[in-house]
């Protein structure tokens, strides 16, 4: 998650996550999981187990993000027209 803060930027420039990766986000949040897991079974430094925390701080803003801006469904993606905007300019 420490490689995808940019990308919290950018949801927080454009004020949308329309554009975020789910997929990684998603195979991220379970790398995640299992490595917080496994920093506080096995035994190891206090400093690395604190270290794990900071990829959590990091999909908890990803999660508020997402609360935050909802997804504008009417919004083109890379150029191409929506659905509805196209049947618009066909109706007139």
């Amino acid at each position: 998650f420490a490689a995808m803060t940019p990308q919290l930027f950018i949801n927080y420039r454009l004020k949308t996550v329309e554009h975020m990766n789910w997929r990684t986000l998603g195979y991220k949040a379970c790398n995640t999981f299992v490595d917080d897991l496994f920093a506080f079974i096995i035994t190891m430094p206090l400093m690395h187990r604190l270290s794990t925390l900071r990829d959590d701080v990091i999909f908890f803003v990803f999660l508020y993000q997402l609360y935050l801006y909802p997804m504008d469904k009417t919004r083109c993606i890379d150029g191409s027209a929506s659905s509805d905007a196209v049947n618009d300019k066909k109706e007139k």
